[in-house]
């Protein structure tokens, strides 16, 4: 689910940036900021074809949504850091959309990550971090910051591209929530 990053946002990941601009952290461009319901990895090519099929049965009209952005995070821990992230406040419509998506994937013999959804916007990855003071201090500063209200109305299968510059995401297909 792609996320139009407004000003409040554009203007905390700016800061975090300029905080922490001698790490070695690979940001993530704000045109690329997404929800990730599901990462698939390596996929055979013929089940594309499968996945695009149950999106579109599990997804079309099944209605738009509000979520809310607040706070940030790291994950693994501020003593480990490796993934910088912008919280989305739990919403029972993504839950069960993602619940929803789980089952079809699992339905086409796909296997899933074995770990809670916990949706979010990685704005960072942490290759390695001198200063984990600064880290701490900043995400306890903005830890409950009300960032911006987004509209949820399609999710859509990308595609990753790794290159060295950072991954490009090539949308595959769209789905309308409407």
């Amino acid at each position: 689910m792609k996320v139009e990053a407004g000003e409040t946002l554009l203007t905390m990941i700016s800061l975090l940036r300029s905080r922490l601009s001698g790490e070695n952290i690979r940001w993530t461009n704000p045109e690329n900021i997404h929800i990730t319901i599901s990462f698939l990895g390596d996929t055979v090519e013929k089940l594309i074809k499968d996945i695009n099929s149950m999106l579109k049965k599990k997804c079309e009209g099944s209605g738009r949504f509000e979520l809310f952005i607040k706070g940030c995070g790291v994950f693994r821990n501020v003593n480990d850091p490796r993934i910088i992230w912008i919280g989305i406040e739990p919403s029972e419509k993504l839950l069960s959309l993602n619940g929803i998506i789980m089952k079809g994937l699992m339905g086409l013999g796909i296997e899933i990550e074995d770990r809670p959804f916990k949706p979010h916007l990685t704005i960072g990855r942490i290759k390695h971090l001198n200063d984990k003071e600064t880290l701490k201090a900043l995400i306890d500063k903005y830890q409950n910051l009300e960032i911006q209200n987004i509209v949820i109305n399609e999710v859509i299968l990308y595609e990753s591209i790794l290159l060295q510059s950072g991954p490009i995401y090539k949308p595959l297909a769209r789905f309308n929530l409407e």
